[in-house]
């Protein structure tokens, strides 16, 4: 047998020779212990999402509020708005 299943073995013993109420306390423990497990999954996920969508949306022209007038007198057509008349056959 290897280290770890010598020590767990040694663990399962130790536990095996505590008392009844003891157990039920060590039972709320462990219970807590894995929620806090998960708990902490949960937070390096959702960190991790957040990383990752850092930059999404950047560009590389800084502010073109001023520019807005500009820009939109070159994306809307006059008579059709923001649409284009679909081109028939």
């Amino acid at each position: 047998m290897n280290g770890n299943t010598l020590e767990r073995q040694k663990f399962l013993e130790e536990v095996s020779a505590l008392p009844n109420d003891v157990l039920i306390e060590l039972s709320n423990f462990l219970d807590d212990f894995r929620h806090k497990a998960v708990q902490q999954q949960k937070i390096e996920s959702s960190s991790s999402f957040l990383q990752s969508i850092v930059g999404l949306g950047s560009s590389q022209q800084h502010d073109i509020s001023e520019r807005d007038e500009e820009i939109l007198q070159h994306e809307v057509d006059t008579t059709y708005g923001w649409t284009q008349p679909i081109p028939r056959p």
